[in-house]
């Protein structure tokens, strides 16, 4: 088996030079955590660009919810941070009946066309899971899904996760399961051994909450935790 992805999510340079040099794989990148992680500006993006060498996934979401707001603020967005050198991307986007917007969705894929991109949870509040997964699974650059399972997180969306993870390869579920959203220490083993193999995490890592950093000893026992 390959060596599991740990994902840390990265607000600042600051941030992502400690996930580094504890041994994440790769970084998601926000801003405002008050609004659970909106699209951080271009300039944000450079700095942590020359900060480190790992993959960095950014959001592209510019309101609290999973409505996408305005499609035009949200593909120049993409379309300026890919002149930056972001090369991928994470979105999602539900109606107002927690259904996929799958308009919203393909507007924005075709704006980072040839870039790989995760699905966010804005599946864990959507009004059919599945229906979202069948919606959005041919999309071009797709290949992950963020997700706990359950709106509540890892610990009410464990069997959801299971069931997910036994159609893997089936229309729907090709796509990689990365397990982020309430997830906890004492998940890991479990998960690990169910064949999960790659993991989210943003307050985890850090002391104190979102006020602080990154800290690189709490992304090492992570990692060691994780494997690899």
């Amino acid at each position: 088996m390959s060596r599991p992805i740990f994902e840390v999510i990265a607000l600042t340079a600051q941030d992502a030079r400690a996930a580094q040099s504890g041994g994440a794989d790769r970084l998601e990148l926000v801003t405002d955590m008050a609004a659970d992680g909106l699209t951080p500006g271009r300039a944000e993006f450079a700095a942590i660009r020359a900060a480190v060498d790992l993959p960095l996934r950014v959001m592209l979401r510019i309101r609290d919810g999973f409505a996408p707001g305005s499609l035009d603020e949200l593909c120049a967005l993409a379309g300026q941070l890919r002149a930056e050198g972001a090369e991928e991307f994470v979105f999602g986007f539900l109606d107002a009946d927690g259904a996929v917007d799958l308009p919203a969705v393909q507007a924005v894929a075709q704006a980072v066309a040839g870039c790989r991109w995760t699905f966010h949870r804005a599946i864990d509040h959507s009004a059919d899971r599945s229906a979202v997964r069948a919606a959005v699974a041919d999309l071009p650059g797709l290949d992950t899904f963020l997700t706990s399972g359950a709106a509540a997180g890892v610990e009410a969306g464990r069997a959801v996760l299971a069931g997910e993870l036994a159609k893997a390869g089936e229309p729907g579920y090709r796509q990689r399961i990365l397990i982020g959203g309430g997830l906890r220490e004492e998940h890991l083993g479990e998960l690990l051994a169910e064949g999960f193999d790659a993991f989210h995490v943003g307050g985890a890592v850090r002391a104190a909450g979102w006020d602080t950093p990154v800290d690189p000893a709490k992304v090492a026992h992570w990692r060691a935790l994780i494997g690899g």
